[in-house]
């Protein structure tokens, strides 16, 4: 897609955005696509279908991301978020994801649901978004009157410096091959992955007994990898040279006649899919800026696109309804939810989506990180929550800790405080 002025290419970019969100929104409303489901069907109940369907979208979007690749048509090095960046901040991935997977499960679902829940009438993902998008935007932007950030006050002193160099990049690929078969190691991985995750996917009963699975985890994934693909092929033609959105934005003095239309930050313009922690940050600033043109990103379009989405489908199966607080406990789960989600899914650099899928295709460790920290922390706050409703007053937070930690294989049994139900 080669356009011939910027304004038509970043529009381009913009609309590509919504459309895929649009119906990555229509198929997870649909299909019920949920990391907090999945976890939850899991734990709960035994049943790993909507598990294994996140799975499928892993293995569909890896298997396409490194294939891309190999074969020279996307370059999956200098994204946004730059998930290959050779510092490995494994510390923020992990504690970040433990805080995201808190909050998702407090909140009822993660950012992309809240997002699929709005469009289906939930006034309680209002508040759930509108909270995420404040504390997402401070944690990377500075107060008014001041220099310091969310990030920069709780986290950056004593945990940037646990990051470590990892040279070049951080994907598996790079880590195990030279420069010279790089590429070449990324696709043997990503294929090798993509092969174990389908079988475990397909040869589960599970995952059989309804065919939302397939479709939720092939829509998603494809959808994450469409969005991939377009990002990095919307070019500029200049008088015969061909620019990428943020090459063209670099030489912006010397290619643009003026200032005008030209976007706040280059960052956006790069390649890349979903994540919707930042992005919801990102919209609240451009709500609050009066719609500023210039704010405008990928992941504000792709927000409103999942919205808009699971509206259409909620519309069709005639399953839009308006949804309010049930308890006053409820209100409170969803408020310490959502600031979790908002410091956790910015300082893992992700959320479900954004790492769990799109993070992952490019086989960054950080982004394995941060999705077995969500999925771990997630599971862990299900079995609490479960112990501590049955046993009520018995049941403390410690004794269903160490409960919970023995039904996760994590300590042995003779820790148990409570008896399994």
């Amino acid at each position: 897609m080669v356009f011939n002025d910027f304004a038509s290419a970043w529009l381009g970019l913009l609309l590509a955005g919504c459309l895929i969100a649009f119906i990555l929104g229509f198929i997870a409303n649909k299909t019920h696509f949920c990391t907090m489901g999945a976890v939850s069907d899991w734990v709960n109940l035994n049943h790993t279908g909507r598990m294994r369907s996140w799975l499928l979208a892993i293995a569909v979007t890896l298997a396409g991301v490194t294939t891309l690749e190999y074969f020279g048509i996307t370059n999956f090095n200098t994204t946004y978020p730059p998930y290959r960046n050779g510092q490995l901040i494994w510390a923020e991935n992990i504690l970040g994801g433990i805080l995201f997977g808190i909050g998702m499960t407090l909140a009822g679902g993660c950012g992309n649901k809240c997002l699929v829940r709005l469009g289906a009438g939930n006034l309680k993902s209002l508040l759930v978004f509108l909270l995420i998008g404040v504390i997402a935007y401070f944690m990377l932007n500075p107060f008014p009157n001041s220099d310091q950030t969310l990030y920069s006050l709780l986290f950056y002193p004593w945990l940037h410096p646990l990051a470590l160099n990892l040279g070049a990049s951080q994907d598996l690929g790079a880590l195990v091959a030279d420069e010279a078969h790089t590429d070449g190691m990324r696709l043997i991985l990503g294929s090798l992955i993509a092969i174990i995750l389908l079988f475990i996917v397909v040869l589960s009963a599970d995952f059989r007994s309804s065919k939302d699975f397939a479709l939720g985890g092939l829509g998603v994934g494809l959808c994450v990898l469409a969005a991939w693909y377009a990002s990095s092929q919307i070019k500029l033609d200049v008088d015969g040279q061909i620019y990428s959105l943020s090459q063209y934005y670099a030489e912006w003095d010397l290619l643009a006649e003026s200032d005008s239309g030209k976007p706040a930050s280059s960052a956006p313009l790069s390649t890349q899919s979903f994540t919707f922690i930042n992005p919801i940050g990102q919209s609240i600033a451009y709500l609050a800026s009066g719609l500023q043109a210039k704010l405008l990103t990928f992941g504000i379009l792709a927000c409103l696109g999942v919205i808009l989405g699971s509206l259409t489908w909620a519309l069709i199966s005639r399953s839009f309804k308006f949804e309010w607080f049930a308890s006053i406990g409820d209100f409170f789960n969803h408020l310490i939810g959502a600031t979790l989600m908002g410091l956790g899914g910015v300082l893992a650099m992700g959320c479900t989506i954004g790492q769990g899928i799109t993070g992952v295709s490019t086989l960054a460790l950080g982004s394995i990180l941060t999705l077995t920290s969500i999925i771990f922390a997630s599971a862990l706050t299900m079995k609490i929550q479960f112990y501590r409703m049955m046993y009520e007053r018995e049941a403390n937070f410690f004794k269903a800790l160490s409960s919970s930690l023995v039904d996760l294989k994590l300590l042995p049994e003779s820790m148990r405080r409570l008896k399994k139900v």
